[in-house]
């Protein structure tokens, strides 16, 4: 199977690469749009705001061929901002176009818990992943239970309707979006290559589900 890492400048991707490749699975890192189009499955990651990452994949002709990738049927996995990119926009630093495989737009995070006091900004930490509209989790996050946790570091989430949600996790009490999908895209709020085992199994749930579709 030809995996393929996008690569568009803002890419965490030596620990994304070395996840995978424990697993067994050495991808392709490439900004090459015709990679994109002839890969068997997409990772899309990312750090930093949502302006320069979407700049970033049009300046290289990359937001293009994801979008024709995805309509082929090509399984995408979106991690961090990566994930962000997934909706239709995102509010950071102005209101900016995203890739439009989710509806959905990307907000700031409460500044304040539900009882009014002040929350750090960006949310960075560990946090328990759980499922929303069922008991179990699926998809990606099938060999998961609930309250597992994985590693978070974000100051904006999505907004999307709840038949998106694979998982919610909470900050000061606040619901936010952990993971998605829709349809053959999926997204990851938090880093699974950062995750430790959880995040192991994440991926390797991610590459099971590519090699079966």
């Amino acid at each position: 199977m030809k995996l393929v890492v996008i690569d568009y400048g803002l890419s965490n991707l030596l620990s994304v690469c070395r996840s995978f490749a424990f697993l067994g699975c050495e991808p392709v890192v490439s900004s090459s749009p015709e990679e994109v189009l002839t890969a068997d499955a997409l990772v899309l990651p990312g750090v930093g705001a949502f302006a320069d990452g979407m700049a970033g994949l049009q300046k290289l002709g990359l937001d293009d061929a994801v979008k024709k990738a995805v309509a082929a049927g090509t399984p995408l996995l979106g991690i961090c901002l990566g994930m962000q990119m997934l909706f239709d926009e995102g509010e950071e630093f102005g209101c900016h176009k995203g890739l439009g495989l989710i509806p959905g737009r990307v907000v700031k995070l409460a500044d304040r818990d539900t009882d009014g006091a002040p929350l750090r900004i960006p949310h960075v930490g560990w946090n328990g992943l759980y499922p929303v509209g069922s008991e179990q989790f699926t998809g990606i996050l099938a060999p998961l239970t609930p309250s597992d946790e994985t590693y978070f570091v974000h100051s904006f989430a999505a907004e999307t309707d709840a038949s998106f949600h694979l998982a919610d996790t909470f900050y000061g009490g606040h619901a936010v979006t952990a993971a998605v999908r829709c349809k053959n895209v999926f997204g990851t709020q938090f880093h699974p290559e950062k995750s430790g085992r959880i995040g192991l199994a994440i991926l390797g749930e991610y590459l099971r589900l590519c090699e079966n579709s």
